[in-house]
């Protein structure tokens, strides 16, 4: 965890003043951002780190093609997503999507085919780094389960007088967990990372 910072919304203004606030704080070196397609955040990144790349989460690609997707076809329709992030490689995986858009017209989902089509290619982000890590590097689910914890908390006071005591709340909510086992858990190994630099270099 870098920072925490109150915003009405998640619009470009409020992601342009949290990625500034990091950046002076001296955040330097970010290889990559990794989030569901939150428009306010992906139009910030370019401004303050413009050699990251970003990762589109695949599972909230996949979630907004099963809401266009009849209940009885999507299982069918998760295998066929998961296939596309199963390959070795990246060009591998974008053959792939073309794969699935196309079977998914066939199948009169062309909602779905559009979803993936337009979308699919922002989540392969990850197969730029060593291979042990996508796993890890394609879903921003860590992220999703501190915030289900904030809300949990959240939801307990209900209403608060102000967005200082809620943030409040909120960065003694973080602290405590950062310092659990739970928060010191190694995410990933970052010696692959350095490697993956050097031999790039």
């Amino acid at each position: 965890m870098l920072g925490v910072q109150e915003g009405a919304k998640e619009d470009k203004e409020s992601w342009t003043r949290f990625l500034r606030h990091l950046k002076s704080r001296g955040l330097t070196g970010v290889r990559l951002f990794i989030s569901d397609k939150c428009l306010g955040l992906v139009e910030s990144l370019t401004d303050f780190y413009p050699e990251a790349k970003w990762q589109r989460c695949v599972v909230h690609l996949y979630r907004n093609v099963f809401t266009v997707v009849p209940k009885g076809k999507v299982k069918e329709v998760s295998a066929m997503l998961k296939a596309i992030h199963a390959q070795e490689d990246r060009e591998a995986a974008e053959e792939k999507i073309e794969a699935v858009v196309k079977k998914l017209k066939g199948m009169k989902l062309s909602q779905a085919a559009r979803i993936v089509e337009e979308g699919a290619n922002e989540t392969l982000s990850y197969y730029a780094f060593p291979s042990q890590h996508w796993r890890s590097l394609r879903t921003n689910n860590p992220l999703e389960r501190l915030m289900r914890e904030i809300r949990r908390r959240t939801r307990v006071v209900g209403a608060f007088p102000d967005g200082q005591s809620a943030l409040m709340l909120v960065a003694a909510r973080l602290r405590h967990v950062s310092d659990t086992k739970w928060g010191n858990r190694q995410y990933l190994n970052m010696d692959r990372l350095t490697e993956s630099m050097m031999e790039m270099a």
